[in-house]
């Protein structure tokens, strides 16, 4: 099928987080806002529980890749079942009861606003703060509160979720390299130097866990329990990961990939901010590294237990052939290439370098010597997973992400080619006859984004095939205030 591209202009449409998704499958293209970005948010007001199909989650190879072909092939049937069920589930919920009463399709997308979140957010304290029960939003019970990364104000949001929540985003992420090694081979034969991070989490006062959505991730039986995956070899341990302490994290996560050096394969992190704060923490630190690796023990600086543990069995004895190595290498005048010098054997570099991202390309490509592809993999937020990029080589100033129907239900505002929608603090009604259904947006046309079930963060400018894919590109995004 042909992919005719538009050419980005600078106008934009503003993110909205909404309860209620629309189908379609389409093409658009965007350069997404990070996940830990927050926009405007606007909600068509409905938390939901939506169920993978047979509730499948670990698609492997040409498996994976035909289940994406599946669902962006029958993305109207896909999204309309989905809308189905997510109405079925949540129709005895005191917001939805207030504007439905047959509980039909129909009735809902006639019936059910589009408002914003400080309309919500009185359910969700009530929730959060008096400990009411979870059906004033949702037919499942809220298991956690997922804190968004700030808003203009920097203040982050709450964001309920239910335990179903993480099928739906492990089952994106196990999308992944199905499409990577149509494009790059042999990634089983080595190991991934991934950085990843917790953040400290709080609770709310009825005793729910408020944390990140990446922290919720990590901390959760599908990361921790996942199985092992030859292309998923990790060179951070677990313990590693799951470490409070940043500092401490990053020493181990990196003085393992050091010790692996000649084994990584890829690497990277979630932002290309933590990346670049990962290699200006090793300028600090490869001293005491090196000799951590001369001497078989690890620096007394590590107190964390469980990182300790984790660690003797991959210090296990002095190697003073690979820490001369290493200093020789991290002692030069420039570190201009330090990225391929340290991890010969890397193919490419994982991470999100669009939207507010993309400034630090320059200084990625100064360390990797511009050798090594800029992969996204993904686009995502603290709402909802949406979509995967099925050409993760292209240059970044290129990336589109393909949006999966079984993500959310879509709906979109038709804006002019300069025109924005409002903003989070407007009161202006949206009218319920301009949302467009997947299936009927045009090609060409600028559209704000409405979901339902979890929310959603981005900006359109365009579709194709409209019976097979759609990809996103972002424009740009209001209020952004970046917390990594």
């Amino acid at each position: 099928m042909s992919r005719q591209h538009i050419s980005q202009t600078n106008s934009y449409i503003y993110t909205s987080h909404l309860l209620r998704f629309n189908s379609i499958q389409f093409n658009l293209i965007i350069n997404p806002p990070i996940i830990t970005t927050s926009y405007l948010l606007q909600f068509h007001c409905l938390f939901v529980c939506l169920i993978m199909d047979g509730k499948k989650l670990e698609y492997k190879g040409e498996e994976a890749l035909k289940e994406i072909e599946r669902l962006t092939r029958e993305a109207e049937k896909v999204q309309q079942e989905l809308l189905k069920e997510i109405i079925t589930r949540n129709k005895n919920t005191e917001y939805l009861n207030k504007y439905m009463t047959m509980n039909d399709v129909q009735e809902f997308k006639q019936k059910v606003p589009v408002i914003t979140y400080k309309h919500i957010y009185p359910y969700i304290q009530r929730i959060a703060n008096g400990g009411e029960d979870s059906s004033l939003i949702s037919g499942h019970p809220i298991v956690e509160m997922l804190c968004s990364s700030g808003t203009s104000g920097g203040e982050p949001k709450l964001m309920p979720t239910i335990a179903e929540d993480l099928d739906r985003r492990t089952f994106l992420y196990n999308m992944i390299m199905p499409i990577i090694n149509q494009y790059v081979t042999g990634l089983d034969e080595g190991k991934a130097m991934f950085l990843y991070f917790v953040k400290a989490e709080m609770s709310t006062p009825c005793g729910l866990p408020a944390r990140t959505v990446l922290t919720s991730y990590y901390k959760s039986k599908h990361f921790k329990g996942r199985s092992h995956d030859r292309y998923n070899d990790q060179t951070s341990p677990d313990e590693a990961i799951l470490c409070d302490d940043s500092n401490q994290s990053m020493y181990c996560q990196l003085l393992s990939g050091m010790i692996h050096r000649q084994q990584v394969l890829r690497l990277g992190a979630v932002f290309a901010s933590a990346l670049l704060r990962a290699i200006s923490f090793l300028e600090r630190n490869w001293v005491s590294l090196c000799n951590d690796i001369r001497t078989g023990k690890l620096s007394p600086v590590i107190t964390d237990s469980a990182c300790r543990l984790a660690m003797s069995s991959i210090l296990k004895s002095a190697d003073p052939r690979l820490a001369d190595e290493i200093e020789n290498i991290c002692s030069r005048r420039s570190w201009k290439g330090i990225v391929c010098n340290l991890w010969p054997k890397a193919k490419y570099i994982e991470a999100v370098v669009t939207g507010s991202m993309s400034q630090y390309i320059p200084a990625l490509e100064y360390y990797s010597m511009g050798k090594l592809p800029l992969v996204c993999t993904m686009y995502a937020s603290s709402e909802c997973y949406f979509g995967v990029n099925l050409k993760p080589l292209c240059d970044p100033a290129n990336v589109s992400f393909t949006l999966l129907p079984n993500m959310g239900y879509y709906e979109f505002i038709p804006l002019g080619k300069d025109e924005t929608y409002g903003n989070e603090d407007d009161d202006e009604d949206i009218s319920l006859n301009k949302l467009v259904d997947l299936v009927h947006v045009k090609t060409g046309c600028y559209y704000e984004l409405v979901v339902t079930t979890f929310s959603g963060q981005f900006f359109i400018t365009f579709f194709k095939n409209t019976c097979c894919y759609l990809q996103l590109r972002l424009v740009c995004n209001q209020k952004l205030l970046i917390n990594t």
